[in-house]
């Protein structure tokens, strides 16, 4: 399980827009998947990368780890998740008096990161 986590909760964005982000950097070291986002062109990599970096500092506090701090090149990503969050829910009129429902999604974005002597 990872060791140092961040979430990103309520992000204004659909959950299956980072989820392709998220596949992308599953498993690679965290100094490698900032490079990866860095140059993704979509909204969700800002968001995911956001939330990497927040990871990383939580790996690098020192009084949140006994003492010590963990270097950005051993860390490892190994909890990835996109979950659904709430939704807002407006309403379209339409023809002949009739609405549609317009749900305006978000998600829940969590990074877990492992060092590389524990994977």
């Amino acid at each position: 399980m990872a060791s140092f986590t961040a979430h990103y909760r309520n992000a204004r964005i659909s959950a299956q827009k980072v989820r392709l982000l998220a596949n992308l950097v599953r498993g690679m070291y965290a100094d490698e998947a900032l490079d990866t986002l860095k140059f993704q062109p979509q909204r969700g990599a800002r968001m995911l990368e956001k939330c990497i970096k927040s990871a990383i500092g939580n790996a690098q506090d020192p009084d949140q780890n006994d003492g010590r701090s963990h270097r950005i090149e051993e860390l490892v990503l190994t909890d990835v998740r996109i979950d659904g969050g709430p939704m807002l829910k407006r309403i379209r009129p339409r023809a002949r008096g009739t609405a549609f429902m317009i749900k305006k999604r978000s998600s829940h974005i969590h990074v877990g990161l492992t060092p590389i002597d524990e994977v």
